[in-house]
């Protein structure tokens, strides 16, 4: 087995140069609530020019794993229309404008499977990619949470809920069957890091 040492002090002499790329001109080229893209020009530090960068502007977004008092985890099924797939997924959804990422975490999860309460821990924040789209993905823990009421789902939004247990979760991510990477990544840290 082969053990890796982490050596921040090195790799922070390493990698402090900035690699930052400067933005000679930008044009958007859709706007729309749900989806913003846009054409950059930008400078490398190298000198390069690229005279079509494509960024995609997002929302922030949440996603939570949820447990409820007798250890069961609490996942949503739904379509997902560009992959053909109906998928097992934990909650997800947006940031509004102005709204606190733990809130939106908490009206996702009332809304789309009626749970609530627990004990809330914040775990990390993800980009989907970093490279082209400019929202992160803030992921929260929560743990004994319990049906307070049934779902308030939007028109367009067809979710069923379902319990499983860890070895189920374990699972879903072993077979890959967790399609969403921005949920399988705060999963497989937690189980990693023994948080669940």
């Amino acid at each position: 087995m082969t053990t890796f040492v982490k050596n921040n002090t090195a790799m922070e002499k390493k990698n402090n140069k900035d690699m930052a790329y400067k933005t000679l001109s930008s044009e958007y080229i859709f706007r729309r609530p749900w989806l913003t893209a846009r054409r950059d020009c930008v400078q490398l530090p190298t000198g390069a020019i690229n005279k079509e960068y494509y960024v995609l502007e997002y929302p922030d977004w949440i996603n939570v794993i949820a447990i409820t008092t007798e250890g069961l985890f609490v996942f949503i099924r739904q379509y997902r229309y560009a992959l053909g797939k109906t998928c097992d997924e934990i909650v997800a959804g947006v940031v509004e404008e102005g709204e606190e990422p733990l809130h939106a975490a908490q009206r996702e999860l009332m809304e789309e499977t009626g749970y609530g309460e627990g004990e809330w821990t914040h775990l990390c924040d993800i980009s989907q990619n970093p490279s082209t789209s400019t929202n992160l993905t803030h992921c929260f823990l929560a743990k004994g949470v319990r049906k307070l009421s049934g779902q308030h789902l939007d028109a367009t939004e067809d979710i069923v809920v379902n319990l499983f247990t860890r070895d189920e979760v374990l699972q879903l991510l072993r077979s890959g069957q967790m399609w969403q990477s921005l949920m399988a990544a705060p999963l497989w840290r937690c189980i990693a890091e023994g948080l669940i």
